[in-house]
């Protein structure tokens, strides 16, 4: 029998014994440099900074990384840009591609360049079109991360049930044309060939994919952009495929935004739509969405010219300079560690973003998932096979969300009937004007 004493005692005993380890985690907790991390993710890609954050502080006792949903892109932007110099600011953070030389000209991040060569991190680990795009005079700027690819979709058992051959893995405008008008004709109306929405980043990659220059000094890789084009002839030959297809019937206009894309995703998955291109992050949801075989070639490329590659799009990592050396180096810690093979495989299976590490494309994760659709592995081979130039690594300019609703425009304007060189040269006039004037307030020369 245990007296009440007793009981006491070993009560008592419990509690001594208890402190102490729960003070020592707390100690451990509060000792940790925390790293505060902006991100734009929802969804799956929000899960997945979640694990890798939790995963980073497992694997060591030095920093805490907290990551923190900071709204869409522009809203984030906005946010990094009003809390810098603060204590509400983050150590690190994501930004979306077309900020990219607005946040330079800030000078508020400290270049990874700094990082690069002061721990000698193979940066050529991570493909050179991804860096290229967030680099400027040969310095990495930011650390590409959330990156994709425009890609062109196709329903592979659709045609095959068409008795339709598949186009090539690197397809001409007049390879996606005929497959678009066959879908059409044997489908008799039931299925639309072809759509191409009205979206100015696609806009871009026509040019990108022609070896053409949107802004001069090469992009702005040179020097800061004073002018631009959009009427060239890469552009025109790529709104007369369009037309040809719209002409023939075999094309379906769903507009543009995200509720075009909504559109043409749905009508792709319930087998009324054939082929469309989008961005390489739709993978995940069309392969989820489907049982049909979902075929994925190359960006398609002017008849009689090879491809010269696309442009990225989806975001970097950036860290700020507004903090002490300790926190940006548990930052740096942390890009390293998303940067792995291991971490950018997961994170290609998780979202559909593609795997940047080049070592990532051995990984089981990736292997599994290539296995079970083998066309998963064509945006990663499109963006292997690029060499990287000043024409396929993104427009390093201010000004290019207006840029892209002045061709987004046009290109509405060119699918109901107007004019191609009267579109575009209208387009290209409001662009230059909107260029001289960022110009002018920024004092740029």
């Amino acid at each position: 029998m245990v007296f009440k004493h007793e009981r006491c005692w070993f009560a008592l005993t419990m509690l001594l014994l208890v402190l102490p380890l729960g003070a020592c985690a707390r100690s451990e907790a509060a000792s940790r440099t925390p790293v505060v991390f902006w991100h734009e993710m929802t969804g799956p890609g929000q899960e997945q900074l979640k694990q890798f954050a939790k995963e980073f502080n497992a694997s060591q006792t030095k920093y805490r990384v907290e990551p923190q949903f900071e709204g869409n892109y522009n809203e984030a932007v906005q946010k990094i840009l009003h809390t810098h110099g603060t204590s509400a600011s983050p150590a690190v953070f994501q930004s979306m591609d077309v900020s990219t030389s607005q946040l330079y000209h800030a000078k508020i991040g400290t270049p990874m360049q700094h990082f690069i060569d002061r721990d000698h991190y193979d940066i050529n680990q991570t493909s050179p079109v991804a860096r290229a795009f967030y680099s400027q005079n040969g310095n990495q700027i930011s650390m590409p991360f959330n990156t994709s690819q425009p890609v062109l979709y196709y329903n592979a058992s659709l045609l095959k049930r068409l008795g339709i051959k598949a186009p090539p893995v690197d397809p001409s405008y007049s390879d996606i044309t005929r497959v678009a008008k066959a879908i059409s004709a044997k489908s008799h109306g039931k299925v639309k060939g072809l759509t191409v929405e009205e979206y100015g980043w696609l806009f871009e990659q026509f040019m990108a994919n022609g070896n053409e220059h949107l802004a001069n000094h090469e992009d702005g890789r040179t020097g800061i952009p004073t002018k631009v084009q959009l009427n060239t002839p890469g552009t025109q030959a790529a709104m007369k495929w369009v037309r040809e297809n719209i002409q023939a019937g075999d094309f379906i206009d769903y507009g543009a935004g995200s509720q075009a894309e909504s559109n043409e995703i749905a009508a792709f998955l319930a087998g009324k739509l054939g082929i469309f291109i989008q961005s390489s992050a739709y993978i995940s949801q069309l392969l989820a969405g489907t049982k049909d075989e979902l075929g994925i070639t190359y960006y398609p490329h002017q008849d009689g010219k090879p491809r010269n590659g696309v442009a990225v799009g989806g975001a970097s990592l950036w860290i700020s300079n507004d903090k002490p050396k300790d926190v940006q180096q548990g930052a740096w810690e942390f890009v390293k560690y998303v940067m792995t093979a291991k971490a950018q495989a997961q994170w290609q299976a998780a979202t559909g973003y593609l795997a940047l590490n080049k070592d990532s494309q051995k990984q089981p994760i990736l292997q599994k998932l290539y296995k079970q659709h083998p066309s998963a592995q064509i945006p990663s081979q499109q963006l292997a096979t690029i060499k990287a130039n000043t024409a396929n690594s993104g427009v390093f300019m201010e000004g290019v969300i207006q840029e892209r609703n002045l061709a987004q425009t046009a290109m509405a304007q060119i699918y109901n009937g107007k004019d191609i060189n009267k579109a575009l040269a209208i387009a290209e006039k409001g662009l230059n004007r909107t260029v001289a004037s960022t110009n002018q307030a920024n004092h740029y020369k």
